[in-house]
């Protein structure tokens, strides 16, 4: 069964790029599409359709039904959606005492720019529009799950359990984008790597990871060696296996899953998968349940290389793969 279990409706900051991307994605949908590329007409064309796009908002029926029409075409079975927590206005303060906001500080007051941006969503429409689609899915043959990605941050746990608390979440993603308050995966600050001590900055990664595992909080992990995002690696093999190792036996311990996610290999620099086929192995060596996801941000992406990775997980011995129903999870055949 091929599924996808970390997708996103939608992501700013909004930009000229950003509506660039976004008609690229309603465009790969439009198949009687007869206008000439390049032609004044198209571009008018593709105006009126973005204008309609923003009024009508990222949670609208017809933005969801684009991603139902790509499940569908690419043999989909289960998908998954998810948004950023930080993409909810309820999460201000969460996230205001963790990251670097400082104005006096260029990563500081880029990073405030881009949280007030993002920051534009309400959580309960988003609830809302996910339940309201399930029965419309269904009918179509594909499970619609509703997750949420959340930002882990030492030491603010209960105001986190707190924010989730209450909604039907089928599952709940925890992931590590920041370290010391700084967004590593933003390629704005990506020059900060070079100044830093690599081996002591994955160390304070994967000390907050394992942490994040055994908070008990989360169905599953997201993309467990992230921080390579710009290609900057420890090239020490003994302090890779031993986090390796660490995280792997977390994981177990807690009975925690983790996900084989495609995001970094069609998006960022480093251009492979999270994790690392010799991380993976470890993980799979430890028997830690494992789904799959194509870290998607727009429909034409759903599923991207999924099918690819069950391939892999079929190589390294994974026999079946994990979904999720309301907080429950369910091993499925990898077949």
């Amino acid at each position: 069964m091929l599924i996808d279990y970390h997708v996103h409706l939608e992501e700013g900051p909004y930009s000229f790029a950003w509506l660039e991307r976004t008609a690229k994605a309603m465009e790969h949908f439009q198949t009687n599409e007869v206008l000439e590329h390049g032609s004044r007409e198209k571009i008018e064309n593709q105006m009126i359709q973005l204008q309609k796009r923003l009024n009508a908002g990222c949670y609208s029926e017809e933005w969801l039904d684009l991603y139902l029409k790509k499940a569908k075409q690419i043999g989909l079975k289960e998908v998954g959606i998810v948004d950023h927590l930080y993409r909810f206005k309820e999460t201000k303060n969460y996230f205001e005492k963790a990251l670097n906001l400082d104005s006096t500080d260029s990563i500081g007051e880029l990073q405030a720019d881009w949280l007030k941006n993002v920051m534009t969503e309400k959580m309960d429409d988003f609830v809302e529009s996910i339940i309201a689609s399930k029965k419309r899915w269904e009918k179509e043959g594909v499970s619609l799950r509703l997750g949420i990605e959340a930002d882990y941050f030492v030491g603010q746990e209960q105001e986190l359990a707190a924010l989730l608390e209450g909604k039907p979440w089928d599952y709940v993603i925890g992931s590590v984008h920041f370290v010391d308050g700084w967004g590593f995966d933003n390629p704005q600050t990506a020059s900060r790597f070079e100044k830093l001590n690599l081996e002591a900055l994955y160390t304070r990664f994967y000390e907050t990871v394992e942490k994040m595992i055994r908070s008990n909080m989360f169905d599953f992990i997201a993309h467990l060696d992230n921080l390579k995002v710009f290609n900057f690696k420890v090239n020490n093999d003994s302090f890779n296996h031993k986090w390796y190792e660490r995280i792997a036996e977390a994981l177990k311990e807690t009975n925690t899953a983790t996900e084989v996610n495609a995001g970094l290999y069609y998006r960022y620099p480093v251009k492979e998968m999270c994790p690392s086929v010799d991380f993976l192995t470890t993980i799979v060596g430890k028997g830690v349940p494992i789904t799959l996801s194509s870290d998607s941000h727009f429909p034409d992406d759903l599923g991207k290389y999924v099918a690819e990775n069950k391939k892999l997980l079929q190589q390294v011995g994974v026999s079946h793969v994990a979904t999720f129903n309301q907080r429950e999870r369910i091993l499925v055949q990898n077949q």
